[in-house]
This record gives C-alpha cells, sequence and structure tokens, in this order.
C-alpha cells in the first residue's frame, strides 16, 4: 500500500502563474496555460477574483473581434454533432475556433456530464480548434457563470469564432442572445409538439433557424418542420424587417452545414457594416456589469456569517409551511444588512 506522503510527492502542486505568465500564455495560446487562466476565471474565490481582474483588465484590449454565436436547441437535437460538423468545416476554411460547451449541473449534487470532448473527437483533434466544457451549475439559461469572461479569453487567445453550446432548457435564452452576435436555434423534424411549445420570446431573439437530422426517413418531416416553422415566424412575429431564416440540415452527414454557417456570417456582417453590432456589444457590457453584482451579491450573501447563522433555521420553516417565504427573505436581508429605504 502507498503511504500518503509518497502519495504527496506522486502529485506534486502546481506552481501559482504569475499574471504575467498567464497573460503571455494566453497571448501565445498555449494550450497549457489556457486553461489554467479559464480555471482562474471560473473560481468564485475572492482572491482568485482579484486576479482574474487584473488578467482580464490586460487581455480586453485584444478581444471583440472574434464572431460570438449561441447555439441552442432541446436534448436530443444534435448540438454537440452539429457544433463538431460546423468547426470542422470552419477549421478547414483557415478559422480557429473555440467552444464553450455548457453541460447540465445536477441541482442535487452540482455535478456535471462534461462529456462534450468525448463527443467532438474529430474536432478535439484539430489543432486549430478548442474545446472548454464547463458547468451550469444551476445557472438559468443554460450558460455557464462565467461563460462571457471564457470568451474573452477565448478572443485574446487568438480564436476569431466563439460558439456557446447551452444546455437548451428553455429557461432564459435571453442570457444567451445577451452575450453573443448571433442565435441559433436547433429544431428536429415533425414540428408538432415543438411547434405547439416553441415560445415567442425565443422566436424573437434567433437569428437562425436550422432543422436538423433532415436525412434519411426524416428528410421528409423536417421539409414539413421547416415550412410550420416559417408560417409560425410570420403569424407570431408579423411583418418585421428582418424573420430568423429557417433552413433544413443533417449534421450526421454534414449536409447542408455551410448553407447554415453562411446565414449565420450573412446576420453578422449585416449587424457590423450597419454599426448595430457595436452597439450591441455596448448594452451586452452595461447587462453583463449588472449580472456580475447580481452574481457578487448572491455570494456575499451566501458567505455572511448572520445569514449563515439563521438560514437552516428559516429554510425549515419555509419548507414546513410555518413561515411565509417572504418574511424568511426580509430576516435574510436584515442580517445581511440591507434594510428597504422606500419604508423610512
Amino acid at each position: 500500500m502507498i503511504g500518503s506522503s509518497a502519495m504527496a510527492t506522486a502529485i506534486p502542486r502546481r506552481r501559482e502563474l504569475s499574471i504575467d505568465e498567464l497573460y503571455d500564455g494566453v497571448r501565445r495560446c498555449d494550450i497549457t496555460i489556457l486553461p489554467r487562466a479559464l480555471t482562474l476565471i471560473e473560481s468564485s474565490n475572492t482572491a482568485h477574483q482579484r486576479r482574474a481582474e487584473s488578467l482580464l483588465t490586460r487581455l480586453l484590449p485584444h478581444t471583440g473581434q472574434a464572431v460570438r454565436v449561441g447555439i441552442t436547441g432541446a436534448p436530443g437535437v444534435g448540438k454537440s454533432t452539429f457544433i463538431e460538423a460546423v468547426g470542422l468545416h470552419l477549421v478547414r476554411r483557415g478559422h480557429r475556433i473555440a467552444v464553450l460547451a455548457v453541460d447540465p449541473s445536477s441541482g442535487i449534487s452540482g455535478g456535471s456530464i462534461l462529456g462534450d470532448k468525448t463527443r467532438m473527437t474529430k474536432l478535439s483533434a484539430e489543432p486549430n480548434a478548442y474545446i472548454r466544457p464547463s458547468p451550469s451549475a444551476g445557472t438559468l439559461g443554460g450558460v455557464a457563470r462565467k461563460t462571457r469572461e471564457s470568451m474573452l479569453l477565448c478572443e485574446a487567445a487568438g480564436y476569431d469564432i466563439v460558439l456557446v453550446e447551452t444546455v437548451g432548457v428553455g429557461q432564459s435564452e435571453t442570457m444567451v442572445a445577451d452575450m453573443t452576435d448571433c442565435f441559433l436555434a436547433l429544431m428536429l423534424p415533425g414540428a408538432g409538439d415543438e411547434l405547439q411549445g416553441i415560445k415567442r420570446g425565443l422566436l424573437e431573439l434567433v437569428d437562425v433557424i436550422a432543422v436538423n437530422k433532415a436525412d434519411g426517413e426524416t428528410r421528409v418531416a423536417a421539409a414539413v418542420a421547416a415550412g410550420q416553422y416559417e408560417s409560425a415566424l410570420q403569424s407570431l412575429l408579423g411583418r418585421q424587417q428582418r424573420l430568423p431564416q429557417v433552413l433544413k440540415c443533417s449534421a450526421l452527414h454534414h449536409q447542408n452545414i455551410d448553407v447554415v454557417w453562411e446565414a449565420v456570417e450573412t446576420r453578422y456582417q449585416g449587424l457590423r457594416s450597419s454599426g448595430e453590432l457595436a452597439e450591441r456589444h455596448r448594452r451586452q457590457g452595461v447587462r453583463w456589469l449588472w449580472a456580475i453584482i447580481e452574481d457578487r451579491l448572491r455570494l456575499a450573501l451566501d458567505d455572511h456569517p448572520a445569514v449563515q447563522a439563521i438560514r437552516a433555521d428559516l429554510e425549515t420553516q419555509v419548507r414546513r409551511g410555518t413561515l411565509p417565504p417572504e418574511v424568511a427573505a426580509r430576516k435574510i436581508l436584515d442580517a445581511f444588512g440591507l434594510t428597504d429605504r422606500r419604508e423610512s
């Protein structure tokens, strides 16, 4: 049996890299340093957050030039297969691709599958592609808490296209749209029930709809679904200047992948030439500011000693139905030191 001292020497602790080393490594796209920089960015440790802020500030001038594309869709629609097909298509055209693949976190344990690298084996082997799986950790919208910051690091590393794969559970697609330039929704053939349940909010956000699995026995069903989605768009959104483009593709057989990407690229170039893209980035920056504030406040609330002292008891009372949630919330906020100035 190996002793604990032997195990300790077998797995030496890695030296903490300086901000200069992280900055230089990211800018060189050093594939051994980029993951460490991303891990620093994702950390909720206060000291790590300070270092991450310094790193982001230095890298910021080297960001903002990549095409950011959010990709959503229900589980089983083939998001990973589609992203791999698109990624291979783009790498062969000379692009450098970063994929931020968000995996669903367990609401019980907090664990996540993190299996996208194993599902995208061909793309993972490409030297000009980088796949970073991250747990959603319960974040609404099926995006990881630090997806925005991760995008900036990938851009600073020289990746000119960033694809964000979301969980696709329909919780808040607005978050995805608020951090990307183009929002693509993958749909299944045979619209039927999916068409009945499609949200108007999603249709107002997406730029491109691609009906996947348009091959073999489902080819006809995919064509019918595409027609139904087009009709739904016209009915729900009316005579808008721009309606999302509806296309068919087969990610498994790499059919029409180039057509779907061309639609994304056309949308991006239109936004850029009109100046709308720059304005969108400015709006996203302000929303990002308040998202960070809300996140930091939640972390501070969780770590506050007075809140920790009463939290379990209040949750028990709410669970038993002996205390209204609103009253429990007020007690927690009072313990945190927040008062409602509107009452004064």
